[in-house]
């Protein structure tokens, strides 16, 4: 039996092995791209969108009566295996490659026209009854083809992103809840500030999060538009009457999204806006989980030496040299991680502004940094919730201790003594080290023990009422 097959297409012949599914154009697209090592199998949900995509344009195509129906349901039916998983590691193509997603698109093409050729008792390569060009990839172009099962790809991949970080969210709200009776003080520019809760301080991380979620709906509503039946540059050509509704009826049924078409399909062939928007979101959710990892380190620093006022999980230990130390390494790798995706976010808008006339050719640097971005936001947010944010326990007596002892206090007498007696406390407070009450209160007389008492309860240290 022989081991391999001849194809051809405009640029010569060439040998595949007679396993594979994928055809001469894959090949060439595997051979010119040998950039991140990442293949588009990297990315299932991609996979499967690409076989959303050439299903829905398959019984399309059958309703208009331009493909027979014994072709469309073999093309349909191949598309179902290939959306199940399937045949991903016949998708091998890198994720990043010149010719604006071409060798993704008949990757597709290829393996979905050999599945469907075996569902028809034939041979892989007997394209003359199930061709990737004349058939899969009837009515497309890879310029509808790509960003339309970009975007269905993003929008389920955006669905596990937004419940993991929805349920970091939930986490440090439960941390609130816990935390709702430490006093501890709070901080502006490393400075002591007034007294707080530290369930606040965790229930604020919560809110900031939790803003994210519907940032994220709203990058799903633009990705939502898609330019199917744009064909080439959006003048629909190689596309029958009434196709681009018809092929995007049959994919809001496929993949129970809300797709719609767009108004513009020249202006929706060209246009990034969706991604740079999406990637705006992700960068922003970076900064912010960074922002709270800083606070998490700085929160938990010493043990002797530093604030101390929360404990992380100790997961390893923290030095080759130094016994007993242990590092705040899951914050530190979210760090890490935002770093990346603040970077990607920078890929994302170059690449949209290199966008010529009717084609923005760097569409496939855009999906590698979205998508990677995206799954590692995802792990980034389980990591930190899983590994570190469940833990967290609260040295309650150091906390307080540090805000009976700060100077920080003194703002509370503000409305009682005024300004200006209060600011000589703090200044002689500093000098002396003695404490705020002592001076306020046994050597200056300025306020009895009962009044203190009334201002220095823990509920108006964290909900301060105004008082004279």
């Amino acid at each position: 039996m022989s081991t391999s097959r001849i194809e051809h297409d405009f640029l010569g012949e060439r040998s595949l092995p007679d396993s594979a599914y994928y055809g001469i154009q894959t090949l060439r697209g595997m051979e010119n791209f040998a950039i991140t090592g990442i293949p588009i199998n990297s990315e299932p949900l991609f996979v499967q969108a690409l076989a959303y995509v050439k299903k829905g344009a398959a019984l399309a195509n059958k309703e208009l009566g331009v493909l027979a129906p014994a072709i469309a349901d073999a093309i349909a039916a191949a598309c179902d295996r290939v959306a199940t998983g399937e045949f991903d590691q016949q998708f091998l193509t890198d994720m990043i490659q010149g010719g604006a997603g071409t060798s993704v698109n008949m990757n597709a093409n290829e393996v979905i026209a050999n599945v469907a050729l075996e569902i028809m008792g034939h041979q892989k390569g007997e394209y003359q009854y199930c061709h990737p060009n004349n058939h899969v990839n009837c009515s497309q172009s890879t310029n509808d083809a790509y960003p339309t099962a970009f975007r269905i790809a993003l929008n389920n991949k955006l669905v596990g992103y937004r419940e993991t970080l929805g349920a970091l969210a939930e986490s440090f709200a439960q941390k609130g809840e816990e935390f709702r009776d430490v006093l501890k003080m709070g901080r502006t520019q490393l400075q002591d500030a007034v007294p707080m809760s530290m369930g606040d301080e965790f229930r604020a991380f919560a809110t900031n999060l939790r803003e994210e979620l519907l940032r994220i709906d709203d990058s799903r509503r633009l990705i939502d538009e898609i330019n199917m039946g744009a064909t080439a540059i959006g003048s629909r050509i190689n596309a029958p009457t009434g196709y681009p509704d018809i092929v995007t009826a049959h994919l809001r049924t496929i993949t129970g999204l809300d797709l719609v078409l767009a108004g513009d399909l020249f202006e929706a062939t060209y246009d990034t806006g969706a991604y740079v928007q999406l990637s705006g979101v992700l960068k922003r959710t970076a900064v912010k989980l960074s922002k709270i990892c800083n606070d998490l380190r700085l929160l938990s620093s010493g043990p002797r030496t530093g604030f101390n006022e929360i404990n992380l999980p100790a997961l390893q230990p923290g030095s080759s040299i130094m016994p007993g130390k242990v590092n705040p390494v899951v914050p530190e790798v979210v760090n890490q991680t935002a770093f990346y995706v603040i970077g990607a976010d920078l890929t994302v808008t170059m690449a949209a502004e290199a966008g010529q006339l009717q084609l923005n050719v760097m569409e496939p640097v855009i999906s590698f940094a979205l998508f990677t971005s995206i799954s590692y936001m995802t792990n980034a947010c389980r990591t930190l919730r899983e590994k570190c944010v469940v833990g967290i326990t609260a040295n309650k007596e150091h906390a307080e201790s540090l805000v009976r002892n700060s100077i920080g206090i003194v703002t509370q007498l503000n409305p009682v003594i005024g300004y200006e007696a209060s600011a000589d406390i703090a200044k002689e407070a500093l000098k002396t080290g003695k404490s705020v009450h002592d001076i306020a209160v046994t050597e200056r007389g300025l306020l009895t023990q009962e009044k203190w008492d009334e201002i220095f309860t823990f509920e108006n240290l964290i909900r301060p009422v105004f008082m004279k």
